[in-house]
């Protein structure tokens, strides 16, 4: 059996995909995989062991210069690519206008996608063969795997397994002595403040850790600069592409996290994960999976302290280190 899965991004919503694939295969051994994603997310399906090929999509790029996009042959290449396969199934997971009518149609098979109460924008289920319900009001991990369940016919089982760990970690079970600091995000009021960032690196040096932090742009670098700035056992990471950052996620012993895409990358790979929250609410996608840890800076007592973004005032370093240590590091062996 042959399904194309539309789900072109952002990052988290490429990542709570996995998991809809792991139960297909559990029910249906010989199914099999093609996907279609933006191409900064490409290497993310392939990851998994039940794709075989992925068709990079460039919507948000090509929708910048249409006619660049036309006349260099990139649209009739994409096209060309989708239409070389006849499949069972094309299951729209993205649940939107531009996924259905840019992809979703194109495509070759039985088109399958939420039903217009179910999907993120209604007209999408237009464009669709078969529609499923699916309730809305639970985490964007579930939604997807009840949406493949009823298209293919099967019933989901337990918690949803990303199942791509194994793709980074020869020995999933190795011990390490590090844990990997996300602090960067996009927006400014979802940072935690720098001063609590080396609060807490002090904690966890001074407790036997080494920490390393990534960085994706001369920005973060700089931030990851001032955080390591007198301490040996910081190490700011050298510029790395996705799956090598996601090497090095797969390999720590827990992890601290600002609301990133990254953070829903530590959960697939089963990292004990502290997830931070300041102006935004973790809801229906915040972490999913085993120790998966949401702190939200408005649930914590006040703490006197003025710092910057002061939405974050309460969620201090000693909160977040007594949730490391108590709810993530204790898990480990």
């Amino acid at each position: 059996m042959k399904v194309l899965i539309v789900k072109t991004s952002s990052m988290g919503d490429v990542i709570h995909t996995l998991p809809a694939l792991t139960d297909a295969v559990k029910a249906i051994p010989e199914i099999r995989f093609d996907w279609v994603v933006e191409e900064a997310f490409a290497e993310i399906p392939s990851w998994h062991s039940a794709v075989d090929r992925v068709i990079p999509v460039a919507i948000r790029r090509w929708r910048k210069n249409l006619w660049q996009t036309f006349s260099k042959g990139e649209w009739r290449r994409y096209r060309a690519a989708l239409a070389e396969t006849h499949y069972d199934l094309v299951i729209d997971a993205q649940g939107l206008l531009k996924s259905a009518a840019l992809v979703t149609r194109y495509s070759h098979g039985v088109r399958c996608g939420y039903d217009k109460s179910s999907a993120r924008e209604p007209l999408a289920a237009h464009f669709y063969q078969r529609c499923f319900h699916v309730d809305k009001q639970q985490h964007a991990v579930e939604r997807t795997r009840q949406l493949f369940a009823q298209a293919l016919g099967y019933e989901i089982e337990g918690r949803g397994d990303f199942a791509i760990r194994q793709h980074f970690m020869a020995d999933q079970n190795a011990v390490s002595d590090y844990l990997v600091f996300l602090h960067s995000t996009t927006r400014f009021d979802k940072h935690w403040p720098e001063v609590y960032w080396r609060e807490l690196i002090v904690k966890a040096i001074s407790a036997g850790w080494t920490i390393k932090l990534p960085w994706g742009n001369p920005e973060e670098k700089a931030r990851a600069e001032r955080l390591a700035a007198g301490h040996d056992r910081v190490e700011v990471l050298p510029k790395l592409n996705l799956a090598q950052v996601t090497k090095v996620l797969a390999g720590a012993a827990a992890c601290v996290s600002v609301d990133t895409g990254l953070s829903h990358m530590a959960a697939a790979l089963d990292r004990p994960n502290v997830i931070l929250f300041g102006p935004t609410d973790p809801g229906l996608v915040g972490g999913y999976g085993k120790d998966q840890i949401c702190l939200e800076a408005s649930k914590q007592e006040p703490s006197g302290r003025s710092v910057d973004p002061v939405v974050f005032a309460n969620l201090t370093p000693e909160v977040v280190w007594h949730t490391l240590t108590s709810q993530c590091l204790s898990t480990e062996d």
